[in-house]
């Protein structure tokens, strides 16, 4: 049996395009994490609910928020529940997200105002990460 560190990773790390915009941000240790058979991409967003493309959203006063002003809170909250009761039952013990993303930042979000500033806090799903022992690791600091 393999002694590596299985991880839930963001789906569009992955090469998956399931961003807010369609597209997605592969990253080439993530990728090569999935082709190992040792990563769980997942996307909180779609499994949610919410479509591809959709309108981007930031956390606003708590509450997760479209540009155009749509609570979507649930939806990012749902998302993040099933993604880590998979991310459990694949046996994850860490977590390699997508940076900034009101899902997936870990350390760093974007700051409600759709102005492109950054301001320390976490995605809902991350937040559920750690607050479940699972080790947050930023993508460019895989081994």
């Amino acid at each position: 049996m393999s002694t590596a560190k299985r991880t839930v990773v963001s789906a569009c790390l992955a090469g998956v395009p399931c961003r807010y915009d369609g597209n997605c941000t592969e990253h080439p240790a993530v990728m090569e994490l999935v082709r190992a058979g040792l990563a769980l991409p997942v996307c909180p967003e779609q499994v949610g609910g919410l479509p591809t493309p959709r309108t981007p959203a930031e956390i606003v006063d708590g509450r997760v928020m479209t540009k155009d002003g749509q609570d979507v809170t649930g939806e990012y909250e749902q998302g993040a529940r099933e993604c880590l009761r998979l991310a459990k039952l694949a046996g994850c013990t860490r977590a390699v997200l997508q940076p900034r993303s009101p899902s997936c930042g870990a350390g760093t979000v974007y700051d409600g105002t759709f102005s492109g500033t950054l301001i320390p806090g976490f995605g809902r799903f991350a937040a559920l990460c750690r607050d479940n022992g699972l080790e947050l690791v930023n993508p460019d600091d895989l081994d």
